[in-house]
Order: C-alpha cells, then sequence, then structure tokens
C-alpha cells in the first residue's frame, strides 16, 4: 500500500515546481511541510527528516553542503541551479567580489582559481582611539597580512566566503551570469577600491595595476571616489587608488586630481611587508620596486 507521501508526491512536485526559486534552506522546507501538510494529508508523525529524506529520494530536490571550517551550510536545490545561483544564496546579501568581480568585469585574462563571495559584518562604532598616528601604520604594514581561511570546496570549485567590513552594499550592482543567472557582484569602481584594498585576493599589487590600466575606458573616477567616501576607511586608501591612477599612465589629470581632494597626513603602504621599497612623494607612499 502507497505512503500517504507517495500519494501526495504529484502534488508535492507541481508545488516546488511553481515556487519562483530553486535553492531553499531546511527551514524553507520545514515551513512548507508546516504549511501544506493538511493539504496533502501527510500524518503528522511525518517528520522534516522523513520529508526531505522522501524528496531526495523520489524526486528532484536535491542536497549540497558546504564545509567551511567554523560552519557548515547545507542547502536544498529543486534540480540543477547555476552554480552562482547557488554561491550567493549561502549567506543573505552576499555578493561576488575581488578577483572574481575582476573577471566578470573582464578586467583580467586570468580565471581565479578562488571564487570570492563577501558577506558584510554589522556596522561597528568608530571610535577615536582607532584615529591614526605613523608609528601604528608602519607596525602594521611591517607585518603579514591577515587572509581568511575561510575556504571550502565545492564540485571542484574553492569558495572563500569574506566577512568584510560594513558599507551598506555600497556599489554593488546585479548583473547577467554565465548561465543567464542574477549575480549580485561589485561595480567597477567599487571593485578598483576593494582590489586595491586587498590585493592579495586579486592577484597581486601587478595583476592589479593591469587592472586599473584595463579599466580607464569605463570606470567613473567620481562615482570611485564617492563610494570611497561612503565606505570611509580609517586607513587612506586614497593614496593606494591615487597612486594606481597615476602609474596606470592612461588617466586624464582632472580624473586623478579627484584623489588629490582627499587630504593626506601619513605615509602609507601598498601593501603588506614590501621587500624592495621605492616611495612616491606624490602620494606619500611606499611600493615594491619595479612596480609599472
Amino acid at each position: 500500500m502507497p505512503t500517504r507521501l507517495q500519494i501526495a508526491k504529484s502534488d508535492i512536485i507541481k508545488y516546488f515546481k511553481s515556487q519562483p526559486r530553486q535553492v531553499f534552506d531546511r527551514s524553507d522546507i520545514e515551513t512548507i511541510l508546516r504549511d501544506q501538510r493538511q493539504f496533502w494529508r501527510l500524518a503528522n508523525a511525518t517528520t522534516i527528516r522523513d520529508f526531505i529524506m522522501f524528496l531526495t529520494k523520489t524526486t528532484q530536490l536535491q542536497t549540497a553542503k558546504f564545509e567551511f571550517p567554523h560552519r557548515r551550510i547545507v542547502k536544498y536545490t529543486w534540480g540543477d541551479v547555476p552554480l552562482y545561483t547557488l554561491l550567493l544564496s549561502l549567506r543573505d546579501g552576499c555578493y561576488l567580489t575581488h578577483y572574481t568581480a575582476l573577471y566578470f568585469h573582464q578586467l583580467t585574462d586570468q580565471i581565479p582559481k578562488v571564487i570570492n563571495i563577501n558577506f558584510e559584518q554589522a556596522p561597528k562604532p568608530r571610535y577615536p582611539s582607532l584615529e591614526l598616528d605613523q608609528g601604528k601604520i608602519d607596525l602594521a604594514f611591517r607585518s603579514r597580512t591577515r587572509m581568511s581561511n575561510n575556504i571550502t570546496e565545492y564540485n571542484g570549485h574553492e569558495i572563500r566566503m569574506l566577512n568584510g567590513q560594513f558599507t551598506g552594499q555600497t556599489g554593488v550592482i546585479e548583473m547577467r551570469g554565465p548561465e543567464g543567472e542574477t549575480l549580485r557582484i561589485t561595480d567597477v569602481e567599487r571593485t578598483l577600491i576593494d582590489i586595491a584594498v586587498r590585493p592579495e585576493y586579486s592577484g597581486g599589487v601587478f595583476e592589479v595595476l593591469e587592472a586599473y590600466k584595463r579599466a580607464s575606458n569605463r570606470v567613473s573616477i567620481n562615482r570611485l571616489a564617492a563610494h570611497l567616501r561612503a565606505i570611509n576607511y580609517i586607513y587612506p586608501y586614497h593614496q593606494v587608488i591615487g597612486f594606481y591612477l597615476t602609474r596606470a599612465g592612461s588617466y586624464r589629470k582632472s580624473q586623478v586630481d579627484l584623489l588629490r581632494r582627499f587630504e593626506i597626513h601619513h605615509d602609507f603602504y601598498l601593501m603588506h611587508q614590501i621587500a624592495e621599497k621605492e616611495y612616491s612623494s606624490e602620494w606619500r607612499l611606499f611600493y615594491p620596486k619595479g612596480l609599472g
């Protein structure tokens, strides 16, 4: 004799096919079971575990597991879904960034080995004790930069989930992905900021300089400067960005002048732990010897 789940199977499939999305959390499926149990005439003894097991064995429902070092994330998909649709469902409001964004904006010829996804931290108060002095800057940039180890592997792809500074989603846009899916991704201007701030997630400073050269006929420096003011970094990353614009050699003086409007009070660094330094007096910036 067929079970009640088996009797209701065609209605369950019809329901999932009618949904506007294809990716679900366990809690989503639990809500569906609770709301539809009476209509599908399922036994009260049918648990969420029973329901999911039945669906994964007899329907298109698939399980996707992401074993991040400090958190396991399990998603359920109705049939096959584009990779980036699945990845952008991992955390609410997350978006593609750094080298991954460079790739989608065609600012690099390289195919990144790691897919970078950013999930913003909650906003934090800015305390006076965090104001800069030269000694603190020098000490910080003599040390190795901290790299996120929040990486997992999924279907042959390395996925890095970054927990970035709160920006209120500054410069985050939607664009079409390789399978026609909707991508949440940083725009060109925000991408140029991010890669300047964290070149380690972007192929290194030489790759960053190349991206600035390629972006010269597509970027709005007005918008970039507005993004930079909105994010309001403690460190003077406007000096880094101004240096890249100057060194790229393809930006108009009026564009570079928009970065010169930011005040310069300290010497700064293009990256951490520079072995052989050169110095730009224009931008008060130390950078690796031979860059550009």
